[in-house]
């Protein structure tokens, strides 16, 4: 993996360096991650060159709604903070385009609080929307289920955006719970291995760094609002407040823009090849589908699709048009009382499961009543929705012609799988010539 080749140097036990006031060293790189109520100059910013990242807050647990219900109160509180949401995701969207511009590397972080993280995973998605060399992080502020996401959810956080991006967020926590989840990594499987984004406000942490599959962080928060003031800070960064935020990297300028935007997991030698993301199949294009099912088939491995139990009649020859895309001859007329029904069958030729788009147009009708009942017709792409599936003539009828017994029908819906053709409501599904589609 990427990440792992360019921190193998740092997986070994550091030096005091590292662990001891390592942002006063010139090789060192340095990133800030501000908050939507941070004032940035971004021109007197970049004259510290050390800075080579900036990784501003995105979203804020759920997604607040855009409709607004109950008492006077709740509504102005549920419209204000709608108005937040909006506004900083605009002022999110600004700062990255003047962070990239101005050649940094850019980042994104989730504020991870009670509630679906699924959800919170989505709302991160639609807010940040990361483009591939975009860092993802999620901000778990202490091992508090009931003030921020508990970490069994942060797991699951994790596992959809990888799904999601084919990426790993990183991990931005406090040192106390970083110590649990590696002093429980057999339970946390995932979050143990996330890369570390730690936050100590000491000056050294060698004692208190949490040894696990961690042998050093990748960022280490050192300078927040809780230890700078306008007398003293561990640094200051040109163009930004006194509590802005300031994170040192386990690596020099160079190294931190190759690895960036670590999206992988770090080694865990005792557990190498263990799968921890289900490999979950990808929506793809109905042409993709087609071509994937002929090369199955030339293979010999049958495709699954659904088509009619073997019966007569002129319900039999509706299911062979519909479902097989294929016009049927009519048996010769005689009384009936027909049922049909679908079943599960093997076909080799994909081709079979086609559906006509439209079929011919009525044939003349005759005399006959008909009992109507609701139907699903299935196949392996299209999906037909009948108006009925059964019906019976009187004792001296007969049904001459299946246009005598679709004639009496208004078709619902033909829709397919993949969006190419849709039947108007004036169509009639009847017997006859099929028209396949292109």
């Amino acid at each position: 993996m990427a990440l792992s080749a360019l921190l193998a140097l740092h997986l070994t036990p550091a030096g005091a360096s590292d662990f001891s006031q390592p942002w006063k060293n010139q090789d060192r790189a340095l990133i800030v991650d501000a908050y939507e109520y941070n004032p940035i100059d971004w021109e007197k910013l970049v004259t510290d060159k050390s800075i080579v990242g900036f990784i501003g807050k995105a979203s804020d647990g759920l997604e607040p709604p855009y409709s607004c219900s109950g008492s006077e109160t709740e509504v102005k509180l549920c419209k204000a903070l709608f108005r937040r949401h909006a506004v900083a995701r605009e002022l999110y969207q600004t700062r990255r385009a003047m962070a990239k511009a101005l050649g940094l590397k850019w980042g994104a972080y989730h504020l991870a609080r009670p509630g679906n993280p699924i959800e919170q995973a989505e709302n991160f998605l639609r807010f940040a929307e990361p483009s591939p060399d975009d860092l993802m992080a999620i901000d778990v502020e202490d091992n508090d289920p009931q003030k921020w996401m508990s970490l069994e959810d942060a797991e699951i956080f994790v596992r959809h955006i990888q799904r999601r991006t084919g990426r790993y967020p990183i991990l931005y926590t406090n040192g106390n719970t970083a110590q649990y989840i590696a002093d429980h990594r057999d339970k946390y499987t995932l979050l143990s291995r996330l890369p570390l984004w730690y936050a100590r406000y000491k000056p050294e942490i060698d004692v208190h760094f949490p040894k696990g599959h961690w042998q050093t962080y990748t960022l280490w928060q050192f300078a927040a609002q809780p230890i700078c003031s306008a007398r003293s800070c561990p640094y200051r960064v040109p163009g930004t407040p006194i509590d802005i935020d300031v994170n040192v990297a386990s690596m020099g300028p160079d190294e931190l823009r190759k690895a960036w935007p670590f999206g992988d997991l770090i080694d865990a030698p005792d557990k190498p090849d263990e799968p921890l993301i289900a490999n979950v199949p990808l929506p793809t294009s109905r042409e993709t589908a087609l071509a994937l099912n002929e090369q199955e088939a030339a293979a010999g491995n049958p495709t699954l699709a659904y088509t009619s139990s073997e019966q007569t009649g002129p319900l039999a020859a509706l299911e062979n048009t519909l479902i097989k895309g294929k016009h049927a001859p009519l048996p010769p007329p005689q009384p009936i009382m027909a049922t049909t029904n679908a079943v599960l069958v093997e076909m080799t030729d994909p081709a079979e499961a086609a559906l006509p788009a439209k079929l011919a147009q009525p044939m003349e009708l005759a005399e006959a009543r008909v009992a109507i009942e609701p139907a699903v017709i299935r196949s392996a792409g299209p999906l037909v929705v009948a108006s009925a599936v059964s019906a019976s003539s009187p004792d001296d009828g007969l049904f001459l012609r299946i246009g005598s017994y679709l004639g009496s029908l208004r078709q619902s819906v033909v829709s397919w799988a993949f969006g190419r053709a849709e039947a108007l409501e004036s169509d009639v599904m009847v017997p006859g010539k099929a028209e396949l589609p292109e």
